[in-house]
């Protein structure tokens, strides 16, 4: 039993974190219909700009955090105005085709100017390991979930009490009666950019902080498609709870049966649950025309 706790403790951690990857791209999905394929070359370059600020420039660790967020922000404004908006009633291919443009870019922009080389990061909280009973955990294991989970729970105050907040969830909803009540649906849309990039950014420092940090970042954000889809693409606490769900599993799975079936078995137990439940635990039933 000490050992199963152990296992689903470490998965509640890691899936913690990843929740917050997983909300970078339910966000965008959720406010443009839109799958944003260049959420992991956002984050992995919020992470970058982390490592630049604390390393190259000698910021403290939390001044490094604020600039590389204010600075993603940014980039997101840009983004939503010279990329998205004009391909505004365009078809959704060609929106999705852009953010695999856009993914590229950065990819190749990050590894122009830092290289392949896996890099430490210095961490943003305290590596200590903590002593939860008889069970030890690493500090910056419980140190990201602690933030990742005041994030999430600031984002849910957010949406549900904000309201701006009320703005973007109408807006996702329905974004031609929201227009006709006043809401300024380009307004919403952008801070959806903004949002998703500030998540994916706090996600990226978080990881590279106890992994290391190289451009195969970018390429650990599709691992939480199985979650995405498990959860419901359009649903922020399927999202948290699909994550979750799948980092106990995944942490389980290694835990018994070795590192080899953690490519397995999970999504072999999400794929069971999406033949009950197609549109995911959480995500909005729609009845298609055949």
């Amino acid at each position: 039993m000490a050992e199963l706790t152990e296992y689903l403790l470490i998965g509640l951690l890691s899936g913690g974190v990843s929740a917050l990857v997983a909300l970078s791209f339910v966000l965008v999905y959720k406010g443009t219909g839109v799958l944003n394929f260049a959420v992991g070359e956002i984050m992995m370059l919020g992470a970058y700009l982390y490592y630049a600020a604390t390393v190259t420039l000698g910021l403290a660790p939390v001044a490094s955090f604020a600039l590389s967020l204010v600075a993603i922000a940014v980039l997101a404004v840009g983004i939503e105005t010279a990329v998205l908006r004009p391909l505004a009633g365009q078809p959704v291919v060609s929106v999705l085709m852009a953010s695999i443009g856009l993914a590229s870019i950065l990819h190749g922009g990050v590894e122009a100017l830092w290289g392949g080389d896996t890099r430490t990061v210095p961490g943003l909280v305290p590596r200590t390991p903590v002593m939860l009973g008889d069970v030890m955990v690493p500090g910056a294991a419980l140190g990201n979930f602690a933030l990742a989970a005041l994030l999430i729970a600031g984002l849910l105050a957010f949406f549900r009490y904000s309201a701006m907040g009320v703005a973007m969830r109408a807006t996702a909803s329905d974004p031609v009666t929201a227009a006709t009540l006043g809401i300024n649906i380009r307004a919403a849309q952008r801070l959806t950019w903004i949002l998703s990039g500030v998540v994916g950014t706090v996600a990226g420092v978080l990881i590279s902080g106890s992994a290391g940090l190289s451009p195969l970042l970018a390429s650990m954000a599709l691992s939480v498609f199985a979650a995405i889809i498990l959860g419901g693409l359009d649903s922020v606490l399927g999202a948290i709870v699909a994550s979750i769900l799948v980092g106990c599993l995944d942490a389980v799975t290694v835990g018994y049966l070795g590192g080899k079936a953690r490519d397995v078995l999970p999504y072999v137990v999400v794929l069971a649950i999406l033949a009950v439940r197609p549109y995911g635990l959480f995500g909005t039933r729609a009845i298609e025309r055949l």
